[in-house]
């Protein structure tokens, strides 16, 4: 199989390329040329945002294109309409997020989405998404477009910082404001299993939407944040925290306790989705100690400090907001 990667030097297009690699496939990889891509790719440099950026892709063809992109749907638009006639299949990597708020627990593929358009500029993310979505569709029809609707995504080369800030706070030790319950269910999929999937589906011919994340209950929150004790070897005390108390102490789910969404009509937009067609399709997951193991060795290997987005904001806890919650009322041992 010959692969055109739109990206694939960073997090989900890396994995997606490594994957690919691994499995013998040709692979291209159409990238900016800030990050150096993975050994054994065609590299093409473009800017897809700029005036000509995409004269790299008017030549040349493959059985697949992945893209991840996830700000103007215009850019997704422009790129699918030059590669529609040499390109077999478009794997779009959207998101949950294109469904319409709230996005009710047990939510499958057929909910109520965003509105968006393939003609969009700079919108919110979840119109972008959906927006990128359509020009895919647009531009290769219903039959040649896979709609890969990830929802948190985890593992090694992460740069939006939620598993690596929990990898970080962890090894410093000492006590640790852990949001509760312990046995609270997650729902995320490592980006090498997202990976493999997409390569899988885009092989196998699978068109139309897919959410994809982990079954509910493949982790709890207290599988994640016990493996990030066990693989740092710190001797961080995890302070289990009822989410009333969390929450009265004024601290933001999600942004400054990555991952962590109290029960409600949040969470069950985060961590509650229906994933059956995926799994039918063959999506599997590794264990979470898998992933959080393979982060810190990643994160050790790069000096401890992970990537930025630069288009995400930092996330995580200040160690003085974090000590005030745990001298605060509610708080086991406080």
């Amino acid at each position: 199989m010959r692969l055109l990667m739109l990206g694939g030097t960073e997090f989900v297009g890396r994995a997606v390329v490594e994957e690919a690699l691994g499995q013998g496939w040709e692979v291209t990889v159409f990238h900016r040329g800030r990050h150096t891509p993975p050994e054994g790719v065609v590299s093409l440099i473009g800017d897809r945002t700029a005036p000509g950026g995409l004269a790299a892709l008017e030549a040349g063809s493959w059985d697949a294109v992945v893209d991840t992109w996830s700000a103007a749907p215009s850019v997704v638009r422009d790129t699918a309409r030059l590669l529609a006639d040499r390109v077999g299949r478009y794997a779009y990597v959207s998101s949950r997020s294109v469904y319409a708020w709230p996005a009710a627990a047990g939510l499958a593929e057929d909910g109520p989405l965003v509105e968006g358009s393939p003609d969009d500029g700079d919108v919110p993310y979840a119109e972008a998404k959906r927006g990128g979505e359509l020009a895919a569709a647009a531009a290769f029809g219903p039959e040649r477009t896979l709609f890969v609707r990830a929802g948190l995504i985890l593992g090694p080369y992460e740069n939006v910082g939620r598993l690596p800030w929990w990898l970080g706070r962890i090894a410093r030790g000492g006590q640790v404001l852990a949001p509760g319950p312990d046995t609270l269910p997650l729902q995320y999929v490592d980006a090498r299993d997202l990976a493999v999937w997409t390569l899988d589906a885009v092989e196998a011919g699978l068109s139309g939407p897919y959410n994809l994340i982990s079954p509910a209950g493949h982790a709890t929150m207290g599988e994640l944040l016990d493996a990030c004790v066990r693989v740092t070897g710190s001797d961080a005390a995890l302070r289990w925290t009822a989410p009333d108390a969390v929450l009265a102490a004024g601290i933001e789910p999600w942004t400054e306790l990555p991952v962590w969404m109290p029960p409600g009509e949040m969470y069950d937009a985060m961590h509650a989705a229906d994933v059956s067609r995926a799994v039918a399709a063959g999506l599997r997951c590794r264990p979470v100690a898998e992933t959080v193991a393979d982060t810190w060795a990643w994160l050790r290997s790069i000096g401890g400090t992970a990537p930025q987005r630069p288009d995400r904001p930092p996330v995580g806890l200040s160690p003085e907001r974090e000590a005030k919650a745990l001298a605060g009322p509610g708080v086991p041992g406080a």
